[in-house]
């Protein structure tokens, strides 16, 4: 098997892994966190029903990558709160808590949400 066959094969163990546990609902719905090379983008998904409730990302922001990953985690809480959500679920799918995975979710616990 080839490398980057081998390697989206790991990829989607963890996120089954991550996402095993965890489950959305209306009031307490999961913050799905997705990363590039380039760009993150954070989501606030209801396992329930199915549907995204919020969506964040950072292709309009300005300045370095970890700033923008901060400035998305409180877009996505400024969010949450206008829906009427406190708590969030983190998920944080087949990324490790790091970096800009982490600058999301201390933006978004900066701004109010609490997981």
């Amino acid at each position: 098997m080839n490398t980057a066959k081998t390697k989206q094969l790991a990829n989607a163990r963890r996120a089954h892994r991550t996402r095993a546990r965890i489950h959305g609902t209306a009031t307490r719905p999961r913050l799905s966190v997705h990363r590039t090379l380039k760009h993150i983008s954070a989501q606030l998904i209801n396992d329930d029903a199915g549907t995204t409730l919020a969506f964040a990302d950072d292709k309009k922001i300005p300045g370095a990558k970890s700033q923008r990953a901060t400035a998305v985690g409180t877009l996505i809480a400024e969010q949450a709160k206008a829906k009427g959500v406190e708590a969030v679920i983190f998920d944080r799918g087949a990324f490790r808590y790091h970096g800009r995975v982490k600058a999301v979710a201390e933006g978004a616990r900066a701004a109010g949400l609490q997981f």
